[in-house]
């Protein structure tokens, strides 16, 4: 498609050669909507993310090799190499970030927007093969006791290396010398832990269907398990605590009762006890004058008698 754009513009029956080319004058630019901001020294290219990153507007995580069209701009000079810096927008939320070049250390740096994800070490910690600086190549190129003495200590880090990596080439031999019987062995080990799993999606999806939720549940752990108990026996103390409050209510209640029934026979006697009154009152009316009437009774016998 580039090369035929070149040979199969149309020129208008208006168009004058003396303008200098169909672009000028048309008057619009060879890079069309890429050169839209020339004029402010940005140009529309399409960067690719060097490394991974997160959003500071969404939070989310960007990848390595995602591309994004950048507005790209020079901001200045690292001797005689341009520093250029490049600013994109999220493709998930509104942010936008910017990063620029870093010629001195063969890097990008993000200047706003963004943070790096931490994959950086020391080759040295994990030692691998560093690459020599200038100042040791240009060195070895300009001295040769130096050369000499730089190649004896490679040579003693290498036999010091040689014992380790003979051991990791016994220890693959070892285990898959017999490449059938390993194969076996790792496929029976997959084949357990798929039962393994299988099982517990069956019993997380009936206890699921029991409860009537849909979520997604998690793998327990000891934790969960410890304070499970512990919840368990708090509710067994409420429990025991909500009994032994049931039991004082009913002997308050058995007592309240029993104070009820005496107060109500007091009322009662205290009720009957003016009957009671009146009825003994007669009754010693009626025994005093029966006692008279025998006393005169007896005078008059008395009496009759003297006659």
């Amino acid at each position: 498609m580039g090369e035929r754009k070149g040979t199969n513009l149309y020129y208008p029956p208006d168009y004058d050669p003396r303008a200098g080319g169909l672009n000028k004058f048309l008057g619009t630019h060879a890079l069309r909507e890429r050169a839209r901001k020339i004029h402010m020294g940005i140009l529309i290219i399409r960067f690719e993310m060097p490394y991974n990153i997160w959003c500071n507007g969404c939070g989310n995580h960007i990848g390595m090799g995602v591309r994004y069209n950048a507005e790209k701009k020079k901001i200045g000079m690292y001797y005689s190499t341009p520093l250029y810096q490049f600013r994109m927008k999220c493709h998930l939320c509104d942010n936008h970030f910017e990063i620029k070049t870093d010629p001195a250390n063969l890097d990008y740096i993000i200047v706003s927007g963004a943070r790096r994800q931490e994959n950086r070490w020391d080759p040295k910690q994990n030692e691998q093969v560093v690459p020599e600086t200038k100042e040791i190549s240009c060195r070895l190129y300009d001295d040769a006791m130096y050369k000499l003495e730089h190649g004896i200590e490679d040579k003693k880090v290498a036999k010091s290396r040689n014992s380790a990596l003979e051991g990791a080439i016994a220890l693959n031999e070892n285990i898959w010398k017999d490449d059938y019987s390993s194969n076996c062995a790792v496929r029976a080990l997959f084949r357990d832990r798929k039962k393994e799993l299988q099982k517990k999606q069956a019993e997380d999806h009936a206890l699921l269907k029991k409860t009537g939720l849909d979520i997604n549940l998690v793998n327990e752990h000891e934790d969960d398990i410890k304070l499970a108990k512990l919840l368990t026996r708090k509710k067994g103390a409420r429990k025991q605590e909500g009994m032994e409050l049931k039991r004082l209510v009913s002997i308050i209640r058995s007592k309240n009762k029993k104070k009820i029934s005496s107060n109500d026979r007091l009322k009662l006697q205290t009720q009957e006890s003016p009957k009671t009154k009146e009825i003994t009152n007669n009754a010693t009316i009626s025994k005093t004058s029966s006692s008279s009437i025998s006393l005169v009774n007896y005078d008059s016998s008395s009496t009759d008698s003297d006659t």
